[in-house]
């Protein structure tokens, strides 16, 4: 268990590009399914206003002041919950160019909770062949629980009618996600996003407060000197 009384930093990163957006309405009741469980920060990352600076970044390889703030939160999250809109059977082209500015070793031990939303449940398994090995890959621990949202996943009024529902920014949306998504989404989802929700508070609770200690390096010449006295 965490200390009690220290917030942890929880960063979640929204890849939707309207608004409002499914998509930000799912991040924004995943945040509070877990933000309910722990004592947490929670800062959204919302990708589309920093798709200027990541395209400038794929080419110059320097990131501005906002993407480099963004990422700086990223690597430092306590947990992370990453989102995107489902394009041409994968994650979004912005989602993935993100990724690639942050550093390969930022997100390692990182509980992360993976989520994305679609027109039609046939596209559920990007969460399986694109978004668990990209975190994988990234040796982020991801937890069991992945959420995916198709239109028919929101309700009876679908997506647009969840989304006008619970229509906000940060912390406001976050509550009005969550107090909506009992009453118009589905249960199914719902109990989804409870799941996910409880699954990454464990982990985020779970990690040890402050920096993590730094790996002790011997050097090369006290490990040969180690050697010589052991042969004797």
């Amino acid at each position: 268990m965490g200390t009690a009384g220290t917030a942890r930093s929880l960063v979640v990163v929204t890849a939707g590009l309207s608004r409002p957006s499914s998509t930000r309405l799912l991040a924004d009741r995943l945040a509070a399914a877990t933000a309910g469980r722990v004592a947490a920060d929670v800062r959204v990352v919302e990708l589309r206003e920093l798709a200027t600076e990541i395209a400038q970044n794929m080419v110059t390889g320097f990131p501005g002041p906002r993407l480099r703030e963004a990422v700086d939160a990223v690597a430092s999250a306590d947990g992370l919950i990453a989102v995107t809109p489902v394009f041409t059977g994968s994650y979004s082209g912005l989602f993935k160019s993100f990724f690639d500015v942050v550093d390969k070793d930022a997100l390692a031990g990182v509980p992360v909770l993976i989520a994305a939303t679609g027109g039609t449940a046939r596209h559920s398994l990007v969460l399986e062949h694109a978004m668990r090995p990209l975190f994988a890959y990234l040796r982020a621990v991801v937890v069991p629980t992945a959420v995916y949202a198709a239109t028919e996943d929101w309700g009876a009024d679908g997506a647009a009618g969840a989304v006008a529902r619970g229509t906000g920014d940060g912390a406001t949306g976050a509550a009005t996600g969550a107090a909506t998504g009992a009453a118009g989404g589905d249960g199914a989802l719902n109990a989804r996003i409870d799941r996910a929700g409880r699954e990454l508070a464990a982990l985020v609770d779970a990690r040890p407060v402050g920096p993590a200690a730094e790996e002790q390096v011997v050097p090369f010449a006290e490990q040969l000197a180690a050697l010589a006295v052991t042969d004797g």
